[in-house]
């Protein structure tokens, strides 16, 4: 049955629901000692030490390791933040609908910490050398797992039940739209060298569609935050359905073309790894160029299965309210 989707605003009262089956106590200290509490108080704890142990050694040279520091910092501050208004009673001063907030950037942070825990011992230290360096970076490697599963279960616990009134970024349809925008961010950082798909209008076309999907999924996340929904001139259900159909049928697109001119040799492409020069070497902090195109085409077809599912569900929430 699908998940009942409404606008609700946060009263300043002592207990909220969390989706964990007892009321969580918000404008007191005593929120820590919740579940919710707690598990944030482990996210707070594994994103410090990860990104500390990190910084004291210095040991984040380089794109992956910027990335994965700005991960772990950016995840601990915006943990912190949401205590700070847990613990104090602030939801309704919070600028963002707080029933949507909190979840969606549980879900980023998971992604996040995912991505650096994947990222930074496949690019960065598998290259140290035996020594304080390496195992203050394996251990943040280890937070970082730590985090990323903390943040995963907060997502699992407070996300939409069936029949549950709640915002829309904790049903299925809002989760997904953020799983989208952050492959597509993904995407981006591999496209960061124009030479990938400059002077080949198939491949430019790409880059047009991972651009314009993104923004139109951005644009959903950011109505949805900001409780403006009904500023729309459609229903924003409609909306959904119909942005969830365009984004499908160019991400089909998207999936033909980059693999075609990519790795087809009548096309312009290279078949095999070997034919690129940078491949034959180990670098640190570099990914070639053929690495590249063959992760852009992988995570082409991540979203565009994102997408399908999410025109799923999108669909059923139309028929819902029809």
């Amino acid at each position: 049955m699908p998940v009942t989707v409404t606008r609700t605003t946060v009263t300043t009262t002592t207990t909220s629901s969390s989706g964990l089956g007892s009321p969580t106590i918000v404008g007191s200290p005593r929120a820590l000692t919740q579940p919710l509490g707690l598990l944030r108080l482990l996210q707070l704890l594994s994103t410090c030490v990860a990104f500390s142990l990190v910084a004291s050694v210095g040991a984040w040279t380089g794109p992956m390791g910027n990335w994965s520091m700005f991960a772990w910092c950016f995840c601990f501050a915006v943990t912190l933040i949401i205590l700070i208004v847990e613990v104090g009673g602030l939801q309704p001063r919070f600028p963002l609908s707080w029933r949507n907030f909190p979840i969606t950037f549980a879900c980023y942070a998971a992604l996040f910490c995912l991505s650096a825990s994947i990222i930074y011992p496949t690019t960065y230290v598998q290259f140290l050398s035996h020594g304080r360096v390496r195992d203050h970076s394996i251990a943040a490697t280890a937070f970082s797992c730590i985090a990323c599963v903390a943040y995963a279960t907060e997502v699992a616990w407070t996300r939409a039940r069936p029949g549950e009134i709640t915002g829309y970024m904790a049903t299925v349809p809002g989760l997904l739209k953020v799983l989208e925008t952050f492959v597509a961010c993904i995407i981006f950082a591999f496209l960061h060298d124009p030479q990938l798909y400059q002077r080949k209008p198939a491949l430019e076309c790409c880059v047009a569609v991972y651009a314009i999907c993104f923004i139109l999924a951005a644009v959903a996340i950011l109505l949805n935050l900001g409780d403006c929904t009904n500023a729309l001139p459609i229903p924003f259900p409609s909306f959904l359905s119909g942005l969830a159909l365009l984004s499908v049928l160019l991400y089909a697109i998207a999936l033909v073309l980059w693999p075609l001119y990519q790795f087809d040799e009548r096309y312009g492409g290279h078949s095999r790894r070997s034919s690129d020069s940078n491949c034959h070497e180990k670098h640190i902090y570099y990914v070639c160029l053929w690495d590249r195109r063959l992760a852009v085409a992988i995570l082409t077809g991540i979203n565009l299965l994102a997408y399908l599912a999410d025109l799923v569900y999108s669909a059923r929430l139309v028929f819902v309210r029809v």
